[in-house]
């Protein structure tokens, strides 16, 4: 070999590959491989100084401190129970479908206009054409003769 310094074996007692380009832990600062990079991978003893997450409230959205040794979902729990501050509000509804069929009798709402070209009322799917919503309107006469 050419180079016998060059490169370290991974630390991971499964794996020992060596590696050209190890990445150190930043915490046991010992070298592994891309595989087993993650504090996860090489179940590091030590992670608990880093890997420390903290739990989000998912109805405020406010972060829930967690003491050492605590359950963060048992934590979470208390918070939502006692001191959450989310309180449900009746909000305006938004409405995707806002454009009403303007025939006689129809409900049905649409997400888009679809006007009529003789008429220029605003008809559903199932209206918008002028024979469907019976148009007398405009220029055009209409029949049902093909």
């Amino acid at each position: 070999m050419e180079f016998p310094d060059l490169g370290r074996h991974c630390s991971e007692k499964t794996c020992k590959q060596l590696d050209f380009l190890p990445l150190k832990c930043d915490v046991c600062e010992r070298d592994f491989c891309k595989d087993h990079f993650t504090y996860a991978a090489h179940k590091c003893p030590f992670a608990y100084k880093k890997d420390i997450q903290v739990p989000v409230c998912p109805l405020c959205n406010s972060p829930v401190p967690v003491r050492k040794g605590e359950i963060p979902d048992v934590v979470v729990g208390e918070h939502i129970d006692r001191n959450c501050k989310y309180r449900p509000e009746k909000k305006e509804q938004v409405r995707i479908f806002t454009y009403r069929c303007s025939k006689k009798g129809c409900k049905k709402r649409e997400m888009l206009p679809l006007a009529c070209e003789q008429c220029s009322g605003n008809f559903c799917i199932q209206h918008r054409h002028p024979l469907d919503h019976r148009c007398t309107r405009g220029s055009l006469t209409v029949s049902t003769a093909g």
